[in-house]
């Protein structure tokens, strides 16, 4: 399928706050993803831009967009209440953008811990599941399973795709979460992957089989 350019949006988040947005909307979609951002990059981020452009190119629509303090240049990510509301500004937007279209939201890391705990609070509207690259269950090298405990709180279908050598999420810890969840959560282990979705050369793969995997998984 033909890449379709990025449009350039900006949301609202309550009254006095605006971040940027960018949508890419491929003919006859089919779902669209609302992708947040990790805590140390942007939706311009190249893993970001490579994941939005892939799945356009398998007829997916995306909606990326910044937390309010990324929008500012600011390193400390904004507290949680703030991180939802820009969640759920985004996902209105894309509900908006993408009328009838059937709604996945997430992200990488951070943003989808966000987007996860502002679904546990209120159901996101429109959302038919969650999707997480690299889900932080915890800080690294420092297992606990404390993050996933609003978890149980969501009602809609859970894909956690993780790396099998990323230091933020265990898989000891991380695959007793995900059975306690039960059959609306699955865990798709891409293997010899950190954090950041890179491989070493000894694993036999290279990052852009990878890549290919997530997006595979993420469009099944």
């Amino acid at each position: 399928m033909k890449t379709v350019s990025a449009q350039k949006l900006v949301i609202e988040v309550g009254d006095a706050t605006s971040v940027s947005a960018l949508l890419i909307q491929p003919p006859q979609a089919r779902a669209c993803f609302v992708f947040a951002h990790g805590a140390g990059a942007g939706m311009t981020h190249p893993f970001m831009e490579t994941v939005a452009t892939g799945l356009g190119e398998r007829g997916v629509a995306t909606l990326r967009y910044q937390f309010p303090y990324m929008e500012k240049g600011a390193r400390r990510p904004d507290p949680p209440a703030i991180a939802h509301a820009a969640v759920r500004a985004a996902v209105a937007e894309a509900g908006r953008r993408c009328p009838g279209l059937p709604s996945i939201a997430g992200g990488k890391s951070f943003g989808g811990r966000m987007t996860s705990q502002a679904q546990a609070i209120a159901p996101l509207a429109g959302v038919r599941g969650l999707a997480f690259l690299g889900f932080p269950l915890h800080p690294a090298n420092k297992p606990s399973s404390d993050r996933a405990k609003h978890l149980s709180d969501v009602r809609v279908p859970m894909l956690f795709l993780q790396g099998t050598r990323d230091s933020l999420a265990e898989l000891s810890v991380l695959e007793p979460v995900v059975r306690r969840l039960g059959p609306s959560a699955s865990l798709h282990r891409v293997e010899g992957a950190d954090h950041s979705f890179h491989v070493l050369a000894r694993s036999g793969q290279n990052d852009r089989e990878v890549m290919i995997e997530i997006l595979d998984a993420l469009v099944g």
